[in-house]
């Protein structure tokens, strides 16, 4: 196995917490943080259920010290906090030291103001500062702005896949020798927009999604930021770091098959899959563990699983779904997935599916469904995404 490239810091703001610490609590507990939203005025609000930020806007933007007149989205609010958690875990204090880069992924962007004041923009100045925002460079430009990157900053929108990506090309460019380190992820921001969106397509859950239960009824939708820190092995050498983990595999592909829905056979997810263990310089038998994607809709979970069966030759590692802790939280979920693998491999756990109660028929595969102590070397990943943009990452131990 090749050892990858090195993880050194982690910052997260989920429904399930506020920080690294807060989001392993609520995992370790198995405490999930599906409700009820409390800062979105929808009519779909008594019936649907979302993983929401505990903080509003006005508490990040005192946390962050930005001014009254600021218009920074919600994206672009806990997008800052996470980032900001994941280079202070890093131990970075000069992030000029050496050429770092920021690629950070979003599909909702602004939208959470822009949905808000768009009928104003015409006639109301004082709203129009929100209108640059709406972009889903904002966030980015506002995170690296935040952190002092100048080095290289870009953004990825594929869909759900976009932060498992995001981490990908930043360990692509750091074996490339292009950059010494790389803070990756996402952020998404919950609105009315996206609510709707997924309400018009008929997957969305009135309870706590069940991944992978026989009749699992549909997914929740989730806000979260999440972001790591990548560096080489001559930065870690020279600073003399610990790393956390290793991105020691990665791989991306298409299956070409729907707007919105995966393939029956998975040959998006079995090639990205195969892809990342190829990179990895692993077998199959080498993963301990899957944070599988399981958004609990039916396409999903079926597809995926048959995937699954597919790679692992129809006896997958153990595996589970964390989207009913924190919902589908869209661009964000690949990073936060990652960072959620980096700590089932500390701490040696896999995290529970929770709500699972009945086998799907067609695989007959069985998730984990509470906290397993189990000695873990390598985690993979699965984020997949709407146009069929698949990605699937390789976490090792450090």
């Amino acid at each position: 196995m090749k050892k990858g490239v090195a993880i050194t810091g982690m910052g997260i703001v989920s429904a399930i917490g506020n920080s690294v610490e807060e989001n392993l609590e609520a995992l370790l507990t198995s405490k999930s943080g599906l409700g009820i939203s409390k800062h979105i005025k929808t009519h779909h609000k008594e019936f649907i259920k979302v993983g929401e930020v505990a903080f509003t806007n006005a508490e990040i933007e005192k946390k962050l010290n930005l001014p009254e007149d600021n218009n920074y989205t919600r994206t672009a609010l806990i997008g800052c906090l996470a980032a900001k958690e994941a280079v202070q875990n890093a131990g970075i204090t000069s992030i000029s030291e050496y050429k770092t880069g920021l690629i950070s992924a979003t599909t909702v962007g602004g939208m959470d103001m822009t949905e808000n004041y768009w009928k104003q923009f015409a006639s109301n100045p004082e709203v129009q500062k929100h209108i640059s925002s709406h972009h889903v460079g904002d966030s980015t430009e506002k995170i690296a702005t935040s952190l002092g990157i100048i080095d290289y900053v870009t953004t990825i929108s594929t869909a759900c896949s976009s932060a498992a990506n995001a981490i990908m090309l930043g360990a692509r460019l750091i074996k490339a020798g292009k950059l010494d380190r790389v803070v990756v992820g996402g952020t998404d921001a919950l609105s009315k927009f996206t609510i709707n969106g997924f309400k018009s397509l008929m997957i969305l859950s009135e309870s706590n999604c069940t991944p992978f239960d026989a009749n699992r009824s549909g997914l929740n939708l989730g806000e979260a930021a999440a972001y790591l820190v990548l560096e080489s092995d001559e930065v870690v050498a020279a600073q003399d770091k610990s790393a956390l983990a290793y991105v020691s595999g990665y791989g991306n592909a298409n299956d070409a098959f729907h707007q919105t829905a995966s393939s029956k056979t998975g040959d998006g997810a079995y090639l990205a899959m195969k892809k990342a263990l190829k990179i990895a310089g692993l077998q199959p038998s080498d993963v301990d563990y899957v944070n599988a994607h399981g958004t609990a809709t039916q396409n999903n979970d079926l597809s995926e699983s048959v995937a699954l069966q597919r790679i692992f030759n129809e006896k997958p590692p153990s595996f589970s779904s964390t989207k009913a802790f924190t919902g589908h939280t869209l661009a964000a979920a690949g990073a936060v997935e990652a960072v959620f693998s980096v700590l089932a491999l500390q701490e040696n756990s896999i995290f529970a599916n929770l709500g699972f109660k009945m086998t799907m028929p067609e695989t007959g595969l069985v998730p984990v469904t509470q906290l397993q102590k189990i000695e873990l070397k390598h985690v993979l990943s699965n984020s997949f995404g709407f146009g069929g943009n698949c990605s699937s990452l390789i976490f090792s131990e450090a």
